[in-house]
């Protein structure tokens, strides 16, 4: 019982671990479904195609996530049901309790019949079990050398030490920590999506280096309406749009980019 108890509890706490991203997954797919329906009232069926991808995405990735926490669920308590259920097997050489008691009753019962008196209770010996032998004892390892860190250069010591900060967003308030989520997914979206529609031309752009010149109708779009969404954060030190650019559009090549146009406060690649 202790056991299943335990089983228990690892489950739970399983099932609340994965309920964030099962949140996360439902928002995307809320957020996809409402991006399509807008895209539905657009004079060009095609500005459709993207929002319903995205929402297709979504909706398996989340079916796929509970499936897997459902069938875990089920399996583990399954599993611990038909272990509680089943009788412990006793060690080999020592008689079941149930059928030696069952076996004395019948013979009692037996001899009761037949004599008409009550019959003695047999006393049943059990074969005594020899103790494991001793394990022997772990022989010590020696302790490793100790390894010195490679000294770093003057110069390059002088410039981590210019270097700012990382920027922590756990140190936020709720509200500016989820618009910085969702300014990650949307930038994130925003690139796949052109990277998508416009394969040829951003090809040739990352071959000339000038991504950023040669689909600048479709960035501008996109850059207005991420400005608009998340304009109480564009002054802190992160870019999303700038570094999903650089990982989606440019193929993790910042050169690749040519003059990024849009002004930020992150630092750059």
């Amino acid at each position: 019982m202790a056991e299943a108890g335990s089983v228990e509890q690892t489950v739970s706490r399983a099932v609340r671990d994965n309920l964030t991203a099962v949140t996360r997954l439902s928002e995307e797919l809320n957020q996809a479904l409402s991006d399509l329906s807008a895209a539905c009232s657009s004079s060009k069926p095609a500005n459709a195609l993207p929002a319903m991808l995205r929402a297709q995405t979504s909706a398996a990735a989340l079916a796929a996530s509970l499936d897997v926490l459902t069938c875990f669920v089920a399996g583990t308590l399954g599993t611990v049901s038909r272990v509680a259920l089943e009788p412990a097997a006793a060690p080999a050489g020592v008689p079941a309790v149930g059928s030696a008691a069952a076996e004395t009753a019948a013979d009692a019962g037996r001899e009761m019949g037949s004599e008409g008196g009550p019959a003695p209770i047999p006393t049943v010996k059990i074969p005594q079990v020899a103790p494991p032998p001793p394990e022997p004892a772990a022989t010590p390892l020696p302790a490793p050398a100790p390894t010195l860190p490679k000294p770093v250069p003057i110069a390059e010591a002088a410039k981590i030490a210019e270097a700012p900060p990382a920027f922590d967003i756990s140190k936020l308030g709720g509200e500016e920590q989820e618009l910085h989520r969702r300014a990650n997914r949307v930038a994130k979206v925003c690139m796949q999506d052109i990277k998508m529609l416009r394969p040829d031309d951003i090809k040739v752009g990352r071959e000339k280096k000038d991504l950023c010149q040669r689909l600048k109708a479709d960035l501008d779009k996109a850059r207005k309406e991420y400005d608009r969404r998340f304009k109480a954060i564009l002054n802190h030190p992160v870019d999303y749009f700038y570094d999903w650019m650089v990982d989606i559009i440019a193929d993790g090549d910042p050169k690749a980019l040519g003059e990024y146009p849009y002004p930020t406060s992150a630092p750059r690649r």
